[in-house]
């Protein structure tokens, strides 16, 4: 789950800075406030998430982007998040939020730095 969906969110990001996935949007400036600062998160944020490294901050990170993105762009268009268009905001929300309980799982970076940060086992 936490591989697809960081490659998914990596996607909005690359959107928004470099039009690549293909959109009908135009670009947006790195240091613009708040898209191109979105846009960095989104995708650097994405990688963090997609290679398992600082798992637990980057997610809570980016589950308060998601929950302001709710809130400052779908939720006065109605009570809804189906209706208001703001329901993949809801769910990667959510789903960083699961992510920066869980951590990154066995197959992380996190994982590699944790076995490798422990003493070896003492064989008396």
């Amino acid at each position: 789950m936490r591989i697809v969906i960081a490659v998914l969110f990596m996607c909005h990001g690359g959107q928004k800075l470099f039009g690549y996935p293909a959109t009908r949007n135009p670009t947006i400036p790195f240091f613009s406030w708040p898209a191109g600062i979105s846009g960095m998160l989104e995708l650097f944020g994405g990688v963090f998430i997609l290679l398992g490294l600082f798992t637990r901050p980057v997610a809570f990170l980016l589950s308060g982007e998601m929950a302001v993105a709710y809130f400052k762009v779908h939720a006065h268009q109605g009570w809804w998040p189906i209706h208001n268009g703001g329901e993949l905001a809801v769910v990667y929300c959510f789903v960083f939020l699961y992510l920066s309980v869980a951590g990154g799982g066995a197959l992380s970076l996190d994982y590699l730095r944790k076995c490798s940060a422990s003493p070896p086992a003492s064989g008396a």
